[in-house]
């Protein structure tokens, strides 16, 4: 998750954010250490949902696309944050190691730059020998700064692409990415930024967005299908995002997914957040009108 701003008054998501807590003052400290503290309470875990999902993917595409002369195409995490994704997908740690490492006692006392300097020796000293290139985008200078002082971060570019096209350094490291992945984001970023990416993208591209039930994604499908990809979802699988913070959020959840016409019993109902898993490949277009053909498992996004 990063700060982004609201969608504007055209965009289908357009007050789909409005009744989620907003937690603007974690986003873009010096360090992690308030983002875990804060969340701690309401069990977080969509990151660890994500890492066996994006280490899968990867072997996917390695499958479809054996690695070229310069290794494995490189991922960009959209909404990056402090890094939590790149940290799960690069090293040998769990969420709940990430939590015990920036809530414990061990971090309390120390500066910034003393937790940089004991974050690169502890993220070094877990680096999976299959890590891949990162790039990471998010609105927030400090956390991505963090991530790339760390390591987590090949390459970190604080930009809101909902506003502005990418920088020249940013439209460079697009032309090595094969993978987007976003696990907070949706709703806060929306076509535009995934309009400014691919359109500087130079290889076979590949998407995987979590996304809140109560978010529409149908638009950002369309604009993914613009640049030849196809989008499924399975809607029988879903993944928890956190606990509500109250029963405002948790009201405004419930009546934002039974209006897309999902049930809530169980879910939102009994007090979280839940996301699907929206997966673009490149894909040919089904030549009936308006219909787009993806795998034989999974809905497809029109």
């Amino acid at each position: 998750m990063g700060a982004h701003r609201q969608p504007g008054p055209d965009d289908p998501t357009a007050g789909a954010m409005a009744g989620k807590t907003r937690f603007d003052d974690i986003y873009d400290r010096p360090d992690p250490r308030a983002y875990f503290r804060r969340l701690a309470p309401y069990d977080y875990e969509i990151p660890h949902h994500a890492q066996g999902v994006f280490r899968r993917t990867l072997a996917d595409r390695r499958g479809a696309a054996p690695p070229g002369p310069d290794g494995d195409p490189t991922v960009l995490d959209l909404c990056c944050s402090y890094g939590l994704n790149a940290a799960l997908l690069n090293h040998d740690l769990t969420l709940a190691d990430l939590y015990a490492h920036y809530a414990g006692e061990a971090t309390t006392d120390l500066t910034t730059s003393e937790l940089v300097d004991l974050d690169k020796e502890f993220y070094a000293a877990r680096r999976r020998p299959d890590a891949v290139r990162l790039v990471g985008v998010d609105t927030a200078a400090n956390a991505t700064a963090y991530a790339l002082a760390v390591g987590l971060l090949d390459e970190a570019y604080a930009e809101n692409l909902e506003h502005v096209p990418p920088s020249p350094g940013l439209a460079r490291a697009m032309a090595g990415v094969g993978l987007i992945t976003v696990t907070g984001g949706i709703g806060y970023v929306t076509h535009r930024t995934f309009d400014a990416l691919l359109g500087a993208a130079r290889l076979p591209l590949w998407v995987d967005a979590f996304v809140l039930r109560t978010v529409p994604y149908d638009r950002i499908a369309r604009s993914l299908a613009a640049h030849g990809l196809v989008t499924t979802t399975d809607p029988d699988r879903l993944y928890p995002q956190r606990l509500f913070t109250g029963p405002e959020e948790q009201d405004d959840a419930v009546a934002r997914v039974r209006a897309a016409g999902d049930d809530t019993t169980g879910l939102e109902s009994a007090g979280r957040y839940y996301t699907r898993l929206y997966a673009s490949r490149p894909g040919a277009a089904d030549p009936r009108p308006g219909a787009r053909r993806g795998p034989s498992s999974g809905r497809i996004v029109d």
